[in-house]
């Protein structure tokens, strides 16, 4: 019997995480989506499942430390971990309430930096596997209204950077992809229309998009990729 692989992907239960967690168990993984909305978790599950997957539905809250601890528990040994789930927030400067400022850097850096510090580990132990960081073109960018989020994102790619140099000896790859204007279903579609057609190709990307470069980081075929930030954004931080 061959080895099950196993790929925890947070945040799965829509957009671009749901797009990875779909295109993983195509690629044979044993996925493990993780939310926070049972139901939706639920369908995801079912529709691996229906295409000849295997899948299981894990919720935490990712902004509560010890609810990162436990999804991390309940993981057990994962081959790829994808640092998907968290939420954005645009608008001056001066309007962020400090609870969402907390809320964000708690979403989108403290639930990767320790769900990281769980799995990587292990990861080493058995000398492989893969973490992939969900950035933004807003981490290498300047965007108006964008302080806090675009803060967050490039706090990921340092963590991209320092992990992969802590990891790589003993064979994991650590990646970060920054995508540009994506259809998730979370946004304004007039406001994705508008940041699309900045882009060099002049468009917005669709989720599946994200997720087949997501699932070229987890194959073996990006065997020599680590540390790198990766955009996939139409060509928006290229000129």
């Amino acid at each position: 019997m061959p080895e099950t692989r196993t790929a925890l992907v947070t945040g799965a239960t829509s957009g671009i995480g749901r797009a990875a967690a779909l295109k993983l168990a195509q690629d044979g993984f044993r996925i493990l989506v993780h939310g926070r909305d049972a139901a939706r978790g639920a369908a995801v599950v079912k529709e691996i499942e229906s295409a000849g997957g295997s899948a299981e539905f894990l919720a935490a809250d990712l902004t509560d430390a010890h609810a990162v601890r436990q999804l991390a528990d309940a993981a057990g040994d994962v081959e790829v971990l994808v640092n998907n789930a968290g939420f954005s927030w645009f608008g001056p400067t001066a309007d962020l309430p400090p609870d969402t400022y907390d809320d964000l850097f708690d979403a989108n850096v403290r639930s990767a930096y320790y769900l990281t510090a769980a799995v990587a580990p292990k990861m080493a132990e058995r000398g492989r596997g893969t973490v992939i960081n969900l950035g933004s073109m807003a981490g290498q960018i300047g965007l108006a209204g964008g302080a806090a989020y675009s803060a967050t994102k490039a706090a990921l790619a340092a963590l991209t950077r320092s992990w992969a140099a802590e990891y790589g000896p003993r064979g994991v790859r650590v990646n970060t992809i920054a995508p540009g204007p994506v259809h998730t279903g979370g946004a304004s579609r007039d406001r994705l229309t508008a940041l699309g057609r900045t882009t060099v190709l002049s468009r917005v990307a669709e989720a599946e998009e994200i997720g087949d470069v997501i699932a070229f980081l987890a194959s073996p075929a990006a065997g020599y990729i680590t540390g790198a930030v990766i955009p996939v954004d139409g060509g928006r931080t290229a000129v």
